[in-house]
């Protein structure tokens, strides 16, 4: 859901995201909903509401069930149920509609003007008749009443066709050469009809005589307006028994009242664009005036704007859903538009749930952008020694970091660091001088952040710049005058390190090289010291007597790149045998570790042997088992594989098992030493 507001007018879009083909099965529509976070996002209020390529004109039924939309390629019309919010049905048709009317109050009577001069009917069964009128048409209205249908087109006639005798009747003969649109009035059924030389005529259907003429062409042309053509009549709508809103071809929307002949209101939709259609908003006195570029809602007293709609895409059909403040739109796109604004009305009851929906969104709105709010990474929290609000509603997390409160944060920055606006200052001052110098002539100057690069870019530049006297040779941009590497030489953090390994290596004769330039930098700073004690700018520019000899000899560049190596491997040897005597002075302590009560003290050796165990094959520890004597291989009857395993004792297990056997020894000796007592004493007592 999209939303914009103009004028403190909320409109909710409801078709906007992406469209799913309809090719595509369920269970690829479910694997896109997961994986576009656009596609779960949208709001499908009304299922498959699309056309194939473009959508031309739609409406809406009067009990405000069904959606009719025609369309092309290839042209069919397509029925909406709103109260299963989905395709009811699908027709396709010979040839393009212009435009079509309800009958009925559903859908069981349909009336089609093709651009083929044929008139379509259609029941709730499909297709019913076909009939051709003489010339091409362009709009008809239906007069209730009569049950007449008018037609008006590429002729000065108006056609009758009378639907409850079913034929023709004598036409009405207009004094313009073509007739573009036409309308009948609910109210007394009053026929107008809007010609091409920017006329509006009134017709009585129970006399056929006209009995008004409207010159909208001449009354359109304003102070303000700029007109280079004849404005045609595009849109004409009646509301109520006297008010009628005409639309031109040029961009103006003339309101009148049908007792003057003069308009109440002219309204400039100020693009040059033709009024494709006007609607009446009564509950809130508005016009709703449409081209193909914008949708403009204004005060039908006043004229001054009350909010306007700018789709993505050329509209062809406005459609104001009766009694809602629902907007539906036809355009140059295969989705059809769905627009919600509040404000003209409340839901329609086959979708009341958007009410509750965009007052949730009114109370809880989601800030899109923090212009109250600091980003700050975890690194900048502990410079300002807040890492231990994480976690707390101070902190916002996003991304990969947090979002604070802008005043906290100028607080705590200032507590930190309270010269950092007398920093800010001079930084700002100095900016400022360095512009206004740098409209002086100057000599060269070198940035703060690596001189010797920018001289080395400098030379180099001056030698291609001699190269191209001599030769047509193309000067590519210098690094220095790009904007992209500006940071390299402003930023202290893009320093080169010359003392590193990797570039001692890479640059094996820049120790030679640099010993010139640093001849230059000292004659460059002592230059810049003169003109800042002077505060004048002395002439001429520095003198470049020393030329820079060739470093290109294969020989040179692999003994300075030996010597540097030998020099970083005596380097490593110093700061080995700097490790060796830090080890030798460093006295080790003896390490004591506590052992439970009831525990035994083992061999470190038994969970290496437990480790090595465990890392070899089944195959590998099976064996090792076999010859300790805790497996045991049989053949079953079935004809497989038995394992016994027996576990392995313990040492603590086998001296308390040996204890026990001592003891179970012990208790059959003294057993047996009580009985031979027992039979001494018995034999002596016989014997006496």
């Amino acid at each position: 859901m999209q939303v914009s507001s103009l004028n403190e007018v909320k409109i909710y879009s409801l078709s906007c995201g992406k469209s799913l083909p309809e090719w595509l099965s369920d269970r690829k529509k479910r694997a896109l909903q997961k994986k576009d976070v656009d596609v779960r996002r949208r709001i499908e209020l009304i299922q498959d509401f699309e056309m194939p390529t473009v959508c031309t004109t739609i409406k809406v039924s009067k009990d405000g069930q069904y959606i009719l939309a025609t369309g092309t390629y290839k042209p069919r019309v397509r029925c909406y149920d709103t109260y299963q919010l989905s395709l009811k049905f699908e027709r396709c048709l010979d040839s393009e509609v212009v435009t079509f009317e309800i009958l009925s109050d559903d859908y069981s009577k349909i009336v089609f003007l093709h651009n083929d001069r044929y008139i379509e009917f259609h029941s709730q069964s499909g297709f019913y008749y076909k009939t051709r009128i003489p010339k091409f048409g362009r709009d008809f209205s239906y007069h209730f009443p009569s049950c007449d249908l008018y037609f008006v087109g590429a002729s000065s006639e108006v056609y009758r066709l009378n639907l409850e005798q079913g034929r023709y009747l004598n036409p009405l003969q207009t004094d313009a050469a073509e007739n573009n649109v036409c309308d009948i009035n609910s109210v007394h059924g009053l026929f107008a009809t809007g010609t091409i030389e920017g006329r509006v005529e009134c017709w009585d259907p129970r006399t056929r005589n006209r009995v008004g003429l409207l010159d909208c062409a001449l009354n359109s042309v304003t102070a303000d307006s700029e007109i280079n053509n004849l404005p045609t009549i595009s849109a004409l709508k009646f509301n109520g028994a006297l008010t009628m809103a005409v639309g031109t071809s040029t961009g103006q929307v003339l309101l009148y009242d049908l007792r003057s002949d003069k308009p109440l209101l002219v309204k400039d939709h100020q693009y040059g664009l033709p009024i494709k259609s006007v609607h009446f908003q009564d509950s809130l006195d508005l016009i709703l005036s449409a081209d193909s570029r914008i949708i403009k809602m204004w005060n039908k007293n006043s004229g001054k704007i009350f909010t306007s709609l700018e789709p993505e895409h050329d509209l062809n059909d406005v459609c104001l859903y009766p009694n809602s403040g629902m907007l539906l739109t036809a355009s140059e796109t295969p989705k059809m538009g769905i627009y919600y604004i509040p404000v003209l009305g409340p839901a329609p009851r086959w979708c009341s749930f958007l009410d509750n929906l965009t007052e949730e969104l009114e109370e809880n709105p989601e800030s899109t952008v923090y212009d109250d709010y600091k980003f700050v990474t975890k690194k900048d929290l502990e410079n300002l020694g807040l890492t231990h609000l994480i976690g707390s509603p101070f902190l916002r997390a996003y991304m990969h970091g947090f979002f604070m409160d802008i005043r906290l944060y100028h607080k705590v920055k200032l507590m930190v660091n309270p010269f950092a606006y007398e920093e800010y200052r001079k930084d700002k001052i100095r900016q400022k001088i360095e512009e206004t110098r740098a409209q002086r002539v100057q000599l060269k100057k070198l940035p703060k952040v690596n001189k010797e690069l920018a001289l080395k870019l400098i030379e180099e530049e001056e030698e291609k710049q001699k190269s191209t006297w001599k030769k047509k040779v193309k000067s590519l941009p210098s690094i220095l005058t790009d904007d992209r590497f500006k940071v390299m030489f402003e930023n202290p953090d893009f320093q080169v390190d010359e003392e590193s390994e990797e570039f001692r290596l890479l640059n094996p004769l820049v120790s030679k090289i640099s010993e010139k330039r640093k001849k230059k930098l000292r004659l460059l700073e002592q230059q810049e010291l003169r003109e800042k004690e002077e505060e004048e700018e002395p002439e001429g520019k520095p003198s470049d007597a020393e030329s820079s000899e060739s470093s290109d000899d294969e020989k040179a560049w692999v003994e300075e790149v030996r010597k540097q190596r030998r020099l970083l491997q005596q380097e490593e040897k110093v700061k080995r045998q700097e490790r060796l005597k830090e080890d030798q002075q460093t006295v080790l302590k003896p390490q004591f570790y506590e052992i439970k009560a009831g525990e035994e003290f083992r061999s470190f050796k038994d969970s290496a042997t437990k480790q090595k165990l465990m890392n070899k094959t089944l195959e590998d520890r099976l064996k090792i088992e076999a010859k300790n004597g805790t497996l045991s291989v049989s053949d079953t009857t079935v004809g497989s594989k038995q394992l016994t395993f027996t576990l392995k004792r313990s040492e603590q297990q086998k001296k308390q098992q040996e204890a026990e056997k001592l003891h179970r020894q012990e208790r059959k000796r003294l057993r047996r030493s009580a009985g031979h007592l027992k039979s001494r004493h018995k034999r002596g007592r016989s014997f006496h």
